[in-house]
């Protein structure tokens, strides 16, 4: 049985244009998913990668540009510049880890439920109220958001320390079976061969 580890942060925009479709190839193959919300900044200042506001007026305009076409091509409601964007990741991470840990919900919905949130709701994920609507919404107890918080941050650190180990530099980013590594939601189709044995 094939296994995902998945890095991501939950304000990313590529990460939410993802929509559900991790969740969907990896239903095809019965692939199990590890679902790691990391800090990319502590990513991209050890791989060389910047942080949107650092990156030259080229590259924002292209990122621009790319969302307007990634959000046509996916039908995906995507707002430009949301009104809470940047905004502190680690609390809706922290919620995710926490329902990864406790179960009986959806994680993939949960932080799909998140990203929708800031890119296309125009919401702030770091909103405890926020957090709480998204865990209830897929099937977990809101008091989650509340709860952990230390084990939550450690893991958070911890991730994203893994993220640097394996390779990853970007977000999204998946690590199959510990080894082969996809990078982007662009990817996600050659994620879909390499599991079908099409891909070497």
């Amino acid at each position: 049985m094939p296994h995902i580890d998945y890095y991501f942060v939950t304000i990313s925009p590529w990460t939410y244009l993802a929509g559900m479709r991790l969740e969907e190839i990896a239903a095809r193959y019965s692939a199990t998913i590890t679902y790691k919300p990391c800090d990319f900044n502590r990513v991209f200042a050890s791989t060389g990668g910047l942080p949107l506001a650092e990156r030259s007026q080229a590259r924002k305009d292209y990122r621009t540009q790319e969302l307007k076409r990634w959000r046509k091509a996916r039908e995906m409601d995507l707002t430009l510049e949301p009104a809470h964007f940047p905004t502190n990741p680690a609390p809706s991470a922290y919620a995710i880890i926490a329902a990864q840990a406790a179960g009986g919900g959806d994680v993939g919905k949960l932080t799909h439920s998140i990203l929708r949130a800031c890119w296309a709701e125009e919401k702030n994920v770091a909103d405890t109220d926020v957090i709480k609507a998204c865990l209830e919404d897929a099937g977990f107890d809101p008091g989650l958001a509340d709860s952990g918080l230390l084990t939550g941050a450690m893991a958070y650190e911890a991730n994203a320390e893994e993220a640097v180990k394996v390779g990853a530099f970007g977000a999204p980013f998946y690590l199959v079976d510990g080894t082969e590594k996809f990078w982007g939601q662009d990817r996600l189709g050659m994620l879909d061969l390499y599991l079908s044995g099409q891909l070497d």
